[in-house]
């Protein structure tokens, strides 16, 4: 994919509400492009042939041909996210390499969750290689999409400095704004890369780098001093002892 295109969708559900409010999911998202929508898998078969798509949201159980049949029809299936009510299918969703697995009534919260993986797996091919890998490696999968002030903010992971949950918001503290979101502060933590970011209490994620100093109760970052839960100490002094070690 070339860089800022829009990855172009494709949703298949027998059921007209679910294929409304997919619709509606996607139009929220400034990165996604509906391409169309089809009532059944046989209908999406049609489709593909003249309209060539990047993802597909997919309904399993529908009438003439399941989902995860249909998948294995094509020779080079684009990404799938599975949409079911059903949970009995999800480990044969993940076998046929599904990016995600939704459960329905889909919340656009866990619908964005999905978006982010996919825009994680595409970022790579969206940066034309610089000067060196190295700044090709920096630029991939470096943010991710936010609803705030009524559209999709994307938020790079260089300019975090932390983020706090509150209740069933988070606040997330950047270089230069603050974005407060409807997220769930461990459904985030599954997405941030493990070697850039920390848990140090059950309200606060920190961006490792941007650590000004610490003790054996505080961090300090850019000014704000954020607390190291009991329940977190231990693995936060090891994981910044090793890091100042190296």
């Amino acid at each position: 994919m070339l860089q800022n295109k829009k990855i172009k969708c494709l949703v298949v559900d027998d059921e007209p509400p679910a294929r409304e409010i997919l619709k509606q999911h996607i139009a929220g998202v400034d990165a996604l492009e509906l391409a169309g929508t089809c009532a059944n898998a046989v209908e999406a078969i049609s489709f593909l042939k003249d309209h060539p798509v990047d993802l597909i949201f997919l309904d399993i159980q529908m009438p003439q041909l399941l989902g995860t049949n249909f998948i294995r029809t094509l020779k080079a299936p684009p990404k799938v996210i599975f949409t079911t009510a059903f949970r009995k299918y999800a480990l044969e969703g993940f076998e046929l390499d599904a990016v995600d697995y939704l459960l329905k009534p889909i919340s656009f919260e866990r619908f964005l969750k999905g978006v982010n993986k996919i825009l994680q797996i595409t970022a790579p091919a969206d940066h034309t290689l610089s000067a060196s890998k190295e700044n090709h490696k920096e630029q991939a999968n470096s943010f991710l999409y936010f609803r705030a002030d009524r559209k999709m903010v994307k938020v790079f992971f260089n300019d975090i400095l932390f983020i706090e949950a509150l209740k069933d918001y988070i606040k997330i503290v950047t270089q230069n704004r603050t974005i407060v979101t409807k997220y769930v502060l461990t459904t985030l933590a599954e997405l941030l890369p493990a070697d850039e970011f920390l848990r140090i209490h059950k309200s606060y994620i920190i961006a490792i780098n941007k650590i000004e100093s610490y003790n054996a109760d505080s961090i300090q970052i850019a000014k704000h001093d954020l607390p190291i839960g009991r329940l977190y100490k231990h693995d936060v002094g090891r994981i910044l002892n090793t890091s100042s070690a190296t």
